[in-house]
């Protein structure tokens, strides 16, 4: 443990130490940055600083090793809320008040880790606060500053309760002894000390001197200058969700919480000089940093190393009794044996132990879990402990790569587990080692620029829209976006936005100095870590309140830092639906190996039905499917850019996608051409050096893993593998000093095979180029497999992959959209639309065909959908609904919920029992009141004198209307599912279009085959999102849909200009583009966009046929049409015909009514929806 020598810190001319400061880790409150702090001290030639956060200690170790590197002593303190007034009777518990604490010793740090504890694992739904027999259990070696006029002490006074105040006083006095400190704190304004610091500091005083306690001089820093005061005002609006210039009651600081100088605090005391010199006492009393640790693992078995060689040894032979041997089995006992003394002489055999444990606990209990992760897919070991799924001689993957005897460091597995059930695994770790030496990590998000201009637009009051715009207008570089500062320099609107109004500028210069700052905490998506010991003995913790389990205050970089070590329980959705699409297969009655059609698939090994991980790599339909690039929903080849590398490429074997995975990515990208074109004989293979070409045999001659750059070293140069991988990472981190020694050493061992030193400089040269981005083929590998699986299980089973797909995508209409496009155009698979009837609340799949979901609808549960479903099996049978009232009856439709019921009804999920939407929504107040009476007498047990409880009650009657014009009835059928599913839009409009010259999308994708085009295509608008180039032009991308199939358009500077109104979601619309085929994908650039209908308007007038099978429809017709001539003012007139088809009449008798009426898409929708109307014709 380090000590600090304090004659060399604590200096003579030291003045003044700062003991209550607020971090940017005092959430929306501290705003001093942590990495400024050493050279603010050092400037103010103050050798020493405390940091106080609010209830934390997040910053402690990051803290003591920043600090202490630059030479000043971290004093480590927390600003603890106490509840120090008992609960008055019938009365309000009042609220707690802030005592300082700061650690002596380890032991007083130790102390501070378990107050720590009980400021968030006791808090039972309360802010964190401690109690004073808290104070009294974990006392030693703290020292305690009671906290100024609004700790517990100076509330009291303030409250009138002198006597109680001094009670407590006394009290503090016997817990802490001489380590209580009276803090006094002046933060002058212009009419003098604040209110309470003036009706509390002569208490403080008699009370020191009465019970002969020492004074303290603090100043409670919160932002490091005072011309900060007003930005950090703004942050705590932030926080308390106020307004900055709101008259009602807020917490409210003044310009003198800012760092002040020693001198400026001696002044301010000069006539309680002790109290300013007690702070140099004060930081010599505290004589402890916290320090890193080596890690620290539970003991798994009394011999790790025996157990360890037992499992390996037991798990390997079971392997090799199901697995094809890639070597001799003496090959793999060899391998197993080096792993394991590297394993043993590193010290990790209980790592790798407490690792199997909890995967093969998973694997008992049929919780998915990945093949891998990483570079440990290259470790026999793991692979005999069943910790991944990969043969690392099958696939040449290299161990050295995942644990390095030449550099230790701990071996880290990334462990992926079904999404679902990831959290049941957590739950069993927690068991085995006790819930107080698990828990996960702390993560904190901070107020990046965007959301700092709408947090500060927000508390300043500006209207949303204005706030919205500014904020759109600060570019994104990656995932984050610039700050204020770049954007203002790179944005002239916003810099014009500034000039011209003062809020504005305000706004800017608020968000320039809180922006970084940190805004909340939360817990890390997967990292849990497991100690040997209750981790509060370690590290401090923290409860989310949303968590059961408690989180480390220090975030992973200090957390492992501090001792403990992490493991990854990732959640992969693709295992999740790999898992669904897999039970929905043995749902339907036959195994893994079974086709549809009763074909099989491939003879499983014995033990390995059912089993994904177990299929043959080599499915010639699964490479077909890649070679044909139908990759939507099949993992790592979804985008455009890997379809198109999978046309060129023509995977056969699983070693192709291994490649693929490894080379889509900057840089390695630039070979995917010479990749295809050698593996399809389009071009000879390069040859590096005959010593060599084998390795690069399977990647065509191209260096791609990391693993070839270490098997090149070894082979040409004689390094061993260990070596080769310090080799692999110097040049990949363009260590200059690293390369510069090993490259003599490199031609000198080359030279020793004959190599000549050109050549070897060459190679040298070679290697350092493909290290910077050469991929771990491990973890290639092992991602390639999960693809295969998937597309293995699209290529055999894609009813159901699909329906596993969209099952793990329930409420992402977007993605859902896209999915069923694959199901109905792509792959032309049988689906069953919403229905109350047939639908589960997840998707299913039903005699060959995929059944929506109901839980898909916007705006539903899918709980609540499940008591729909329920309700259909009674007594184990299935029953379905017969009428509405008999689903009013069965469930109860009021805990179901108005919302819910209204996007079933505009799926169409009720067709099936009153195909009229549009009343048997206006229908659903009466329906609800009738389904609650009638389960309100249910509850109450009471039973009518017709029979169940209800029967006596009256239907109500249904509201008599017409049903929803058809476009109406898309529009509500889009509003619940997100897209078309029954129709299209543009259905009626497919006649004049035609007559137009204009194409629908799959007309166009066949045209552009032959060359690129000009065309005209219709769509109705999806979304539209906008960018800005490097030179400042605004583009867009526009996404629409014809009744063929969904398409992206993009729109440069003019095109956007001219046609941005036209480009709001919904509308319909004609575009001119550009068209052409990039590597078979269709690319449209948009050169004009107009309103449709007036496109179409001098289409060419018709007539129109209408079929009917009798005379009652015609009124009906009549009065649309009637209708149509009063207010249609586009599109030409034509003559009517009506055509009567009745089985008492001898054939069809066509009927011309002797006018010409308007004819449009709308009206021949119209009329196309009226009752009795069969069918509609153009003439």
């Amino acid at each position: 443990m380090p000590r600090l020598v304090y004659s060399k810190i604590m200096t003579k001319n030291a003045q003044f130490i700062h003991l209550r400061l607020h971090s940017e880790y005092s959430l929306l409150e501290g705003a001093m940055r942590l990495k400024k702090l050493p050279d603010l001290c050092q400037n103010m030639a103050m050798p020493a600083v405390a940091v106080t956060d609010s209830n934390n200690l997040f910053a402690a170790l990051e803290f003591s090793v920043s600090a202490s590197a630059a030479g000043v002593q971290p004093i480590l303190g927390c600003q603890i809320d106490l509840a120090y007034a008992p609960v008055p009777l019938g009365g309000r518990k009042p609220p707690p008040a802030p005592i300082v604490l700061l650690a002596q010793s380890e032991t007083g740090y130790e102390n501070l880790l378990k107050l720590n504890s009980c400021l968030y694992l006791k808090a039972d739904g309360e802010l964190p606060q401690v109690s004073l027999e808290d104070l009294k259990r974990f006392h030693k070696d703290l020292i305690c500053l009671t906290g100024g006029a609004d700790g517990p002490v100076g509330c009291l006074l303030r409250a009138g309760q002198a006597p109680a105040a001094e009670a407590l006083m006394q009290q503090f006095s016997e817990i802490y002894g001489d380590r209580l400190y009276v803090e006094l704190q002046r933060h002058p304004g212009e009419t003098g000390l604040p209110k309470a610091e003036r009706l509390t500091e002569a208490g403080f005083i008699e009370f020191a001197y009465r019970m002969d306690l020492p004074l303290v001089a603090t100043n409670d820093v919160y932002f490091p200058k005072p011309d900060m005061y007003e930005a950090h005002d703004a942050l705590i609006c932030i926080a308390e969700g106020a307004y900055v210039d709101q008259q009602a009651p807020r917490r409210r600081l003044s310009a003198q919480h800012y760092f002040k100088t020693p001198q400026e605090m001696v002044t301010l005391f000069a006539d309680l000089p002790e109290a300013v010199a007690n702070t140099l006492e004060i930081a010599r009393r505290c004589a402890f940093i916290a320090y890193r640790r080596d890690p620290i693992l539970p003991k798994f078995a009394t011999d790790e190393v025996q157990e360890l060689r037992r499992q390996a040894q037991e798990g390997l032979a079971a392997r090799l009794a199901i697995i094809p041997h890639a070597d001799t089995v003496e090959a793999y006992e060899k391998r197993l044996e080096f792993e394991l003394k590297i394993i043993e002489g590193m010290g990790f055999p209980g790592y790798f132990l407490i690792v199997a444990d909890f995967i093969k606990w998973a694997k008992e209990k049929n919780i998915p879990v990945g093949p891998g992760r990483g570079s440990g897919a290259g470790s026999l070991v793991a692979y005999s402990l069943t910790i991944t799924d990969l043969d690392p001689l099958r696939y040449s993957l290299l161990f050295e790569r995942f644990l390095n005897p030449e550099r230790v460091s701990m071996p880290d597995f990334d462990i992926d587990f079904c999404m679902d059930r990831r959290d049941e695994v957590i739950q069993y770790v927690q068991e085995k080692y006790g819930r107080d030496k698990v828990g996960q990590i702390i993560t904190f998000g901070a107020l990046l620029s965007k959301a700092a201009v709408r947090d500060i637009g927000r508390v300043l009051q500006m209207p949303y829209g204005q706030v919205d715009r500014l904020s759109k207008m600060i570019p994104v570089e990656g995932v984050k976006p610039v700050s204020i500062e770049k954007a203002l320099a790179d944005e002239p609107r916003l810099r014009e936005e500034a000039q011209n109004e003062e809020v504005v500028d305000r706004l800017l210069t608020y968000g320039q100095q809180v922006e970084g700052l940190l805004r909340n905490a939360s817990t890390h998506a997967a990292g849990v870590v497991i100690g040997d010991r209750p981790l509060d003995a370690l590290v401090p913790l923290y409860q989310d309140p949303r968590s059961d389990m408690p989180a480390t205050q220090f975030n992973m970089k200090w957390v492992e830092q501090a001792g403990l070590v992490k493991f990854d329980f990732l959640g992969l959705k693709t295992l999740t639906v790999i898992q669904n699409a897999v039970d929905l297969v043995i749902k339907s009655g036959r195994a893994l190996h079974i086709a549809a059609d009763g074909s099989s698939l491939y003879e499983p090994a014995t033990g390995t039905q059912d089993d994904i991980a177990a299929i043959p790599l080599d499915d010639e339909k699964s490479y077909a499917l890649y070679a044909a690039a139908k990759t939507i929903a099949v993992f790592q080849v979804e985008s455009s850019g890997m379809m198109d590398a999978l046309k060129r490429m023509k995977p056969t074997c699983i070693e192709d996608i291994v490649a693929l995975v490894a080379l889509y990515r900057p840089g390695p990208m630039e070979n995917i051409p010479t990749y295809c074109e050698v593996k399809n004989g389009l071009k000879d293979r390069a040859s590096i050096h005959p010593l060599i070409d084998d390795i690069l045999e399977e990647t065509q001659g191209i260096i791609v893993y990391q693993e070839q750059v270490m098997q090149i070293a070894q082979v040409m140069a004689n390094y061993s593998l260990g070596g080769a991988d310090l080799l692999r990472r110097a040049m990949g981190k363009k260590i200059k000093e690293a390369m510069d020694a090993e490259r003599p050493k490199f031609e000198t061992g080359a030279a020793e095979n004959g190599v000549d030193a050109k050549k070897a400089s060459e190679v040298f040269d070679l290697l350092e180029k493909f290290a910077n981005y050469g991929f771990n083929k491990s973890h290639a590998a092992a991602y390639a497999v999960v693809s295969y699986q998937t597309a293995w299980l699209k290529a055999n089973h894609p009813v159901e992959f699909m329906a596993g797909v969209m099952n793990c995508d329930l409420h992402l209409t977007d993605k859902l959209a896209v999915y069923f496009e694959e199901v109905r155009k792509g792959l032309s698979l049988p689906f069953v639309p919403p229905c109350i009837n047939r639908s589960q609340a997840t998707f299913d799949v039903h005699e060959g065909a995929l059944v929506y979901a109901l839980g898909a609808l916007k705006n539903v549960g899918v709980e609540a959908m499940r008591l729909f479903t329920q309700a259909r099996h009674v007594e184990g049978v299935e029953r379905p609904f017969v009428t509405l009232f008999d689903v009013a009856r069965r469930v109860d439709l009021k805990r179901v919920g108005k919302r819910p019921l209204e996007m079933l009804v505009r799926a169409g999920a009720f067709d099936q029992l009153d195909g009229n939407r549009r009343r048997v929504f206006s229908s659903l107040d009466a329906l609800v009141g009738y389904s609650a009476a009638i389960h309100e007498q249910k509850a109450s047990n009471q039973v009518s004198l017709f029979g169940e409880a209800g029967e006596d009650l009256p239907e109500p009657r249904l509201i008599s209307m017409e049903d929803w014009l058809p476009a109406e009835r898309l529009s509500e059928e889009f509003s619940a599912i997100g897209f078309y599913l029954s129709g299209h839009p543009l259905d009626d409009y497919m006649a004049p279009l035609r007559r137009k010259g204009v194409m629908t999308l799959e007309e166009l994708q066949k045209k552009a085959q032959n060359g690129p085009l000009v065309a005209k295509l219709a769509g109705v608008v999806a979304g539209r999102q906008e960018r800005k180039s490097a030179k400042g032009n605004r583009f867009a991308f526009a996404q629409l849909s014809d009744v063929s199939g969904a398409y992206e358009v993009t729109l440069f500077s003019d095109a956007l200009e001219k046609s941005r109104e036209f480009l709001e979601a919904g509308a319909q619309v004609l575009v001119g583009v550009e068209a052409s085929l990039e590597s078979d994908q269709l690319k449209l650039l948009a050169r004009s966009v107009v309103p449709l209908d007036g496109a179409i308007a001098d289409a060419g007038a018709t007539g129109l046929r209408i079929f009917i099978d009798n005379l009652d429809s015609v009124p009906s017709v009549a009065s649309v049409l009637q209708q149509a001539a009063g207010t249609s003012k586009r599109g030409g007139k034509g003559p009517i015909y009506f055509c009567l088809l009745n089985a008492d009449l001898p054939g069809e008798v066509e009927i011309d009514i002797g006018q010409e009426f308007p004819v449009t898409p709308q009206i021949k929708g119209a009329i196309k929806s009226l009752g009795g109307v069969l069918q509609v014709e153009e003439l």
